[in-house]
């Protein structure tokens, strides 16, 4: 097991740790505490023979049970939210036992909210397996699940004790797997960490390598700045509000192509949707927008979206969680690292701005 682990610690109401490092997955047991006797493990088919292995650590100082969910957007709804609370209802499982999230956004999402459900809350301890879970899904306390009408509109702010973020989980993923987490990590370059955009602009290779000293850099960067934000705004009545810079497009982008289409490519055109807007706000300048779509083709995240799309996308914005009664919300560009909230823009700005997207 490595010694070389990284803390960031969350502050406030709920506070909680979140590790950094490679070969600690061992190290989940940190975070269920003594009077913990019953651990349900949620996780995707895939890991499927790693949850054996973690469940097999565990099973000395508790009963351990699996609850395999569908892989990615398909686990987040509510039948799999009431498949997990039915294993949970048949092993007794009481106000002091707990749930692990292992897997990937989506899986940390649902096990977050299956957590925050069962008898009104129980220990949760998050070890996710990809990039996307370990800088954005897995830290913050956001769990949910989808509906028909659109993404995450059920959910619940609820803490885990912990967060084992496991570099070494990071090597099997596919490559396109990778890239698709860098959506998150790109926006959190652009709100708050210009330091993430020079590391991925000096050598977007090693920035992508699984095994690379500067993608741990760029992880443990993006977990530090939601950890600031977080730790100041848990349940985003205020500042949380800009790591949502990209995701009112994105979200809509994702309903839209019925979560066919990768997180962290739907927030990259987002992203590039909100800097237009920025820009032609008179906020942003030139090469700043320009700078962004630059980094996010170098990883090959897709920057347009076809032109036809944009009255069905605009009916799903307005229906987004981030609105206020009817007037829409998106966060915008000062300039770098400046985010600031834009409010109820009309709606010839908005279409001018995604006509600077379209394809």
């Amino acid at each position: 097991m490595s010694s070389d682990v990284t803390t960031i610690t969350v502050t406030g109401e709920s506070g909680y740790d979140v590790l950094v490092g490679r070969g600690i997955l061992g190290r989940v047991a940190e975070g269920l505490g003594p009077a913990v006797a019953k651990v349900l493990i949620v996780h995707p088919p895939t890991l499927g023979a790693a949850a054996a292995e973690l469940r097999e650590s565990l099973l000395d100082r508790y009963e351990v049970l699996l609850a395999e969910i569908p892989d990615a957007e398909a686990g987040k709804r509510v039948e799999v939210a009431a498949f997990c609370w039915q294993v949970m209802g048949q092993a007794d499982f009481t106000r002091t036992d707990a749930v692990i999230g292992f897997g990937g956004g989506a899986v940390t999402d649902l096990a977050g909210f299956v957590a925050a459900t069962w008898l009104r809350g129980v220990t949760l301890v998050q070890a996710p397996t990809t990039l996307l879970g370990m800088v954005d899904a897995a830290v913050g306390g956001k769990t949910g699940i989808n509906t028909n009408e659109g993404k995450n509109l059920v959910g619940a702010f609820y803490a885990p004790s912990l967060v084992v973020a496991d570099l070494d989980l990071l090597r099997g993923l596919a490559r396109n797997e990778i890239l698709a987490g860098f959506g998150e990590v790109v926006k959190c370059g652009l709100i708050a960490e210009p330091e993430i955009l020079d590391i991925i602009e000096a050598d977007v290779d090693r920035a992508t390598d699984p095994g690379s000293d500067e993608l741990r850099r760029l992880i443990e960067l993006s977990i530090a700045v939601k950890a600031r934000v977080v730790s100041s705004d848990f349940k985003e009545a205020g500042l949380r509000e800009i790591l949502n810079f990209g995701h009112t497009l994105g979200h809509a982008i994702e309903h839209a192509e019925r979560y066919q289409w990768r997180h962290g490519a739907a927030v990259a055109v987002g992203m590039m949707f909100a800097a237009e807007l920025s820009r032609l706000t008179g906020r942003l300048p030139d090469e700043v927008v320009d700078r962004t779509r630059r980094i996010l083709e170098s990883l090959s995240l897709p920057t347009s979206y076809p032109a036809g799309r944009w009255p069905t996308l605009l009916a799903t914005m307005q229906r987004d969680k981030k609105t206020r009664g009817s007037m829409l919300r998106f966060i915008v560009l000062d300039d770098l690292a400046r985010p600031t909230v834009l409010q109820g823009p009309e709606t010839s700005l908005l279409f001018a701005a995604y006509q600077e997207i379209a394809s």
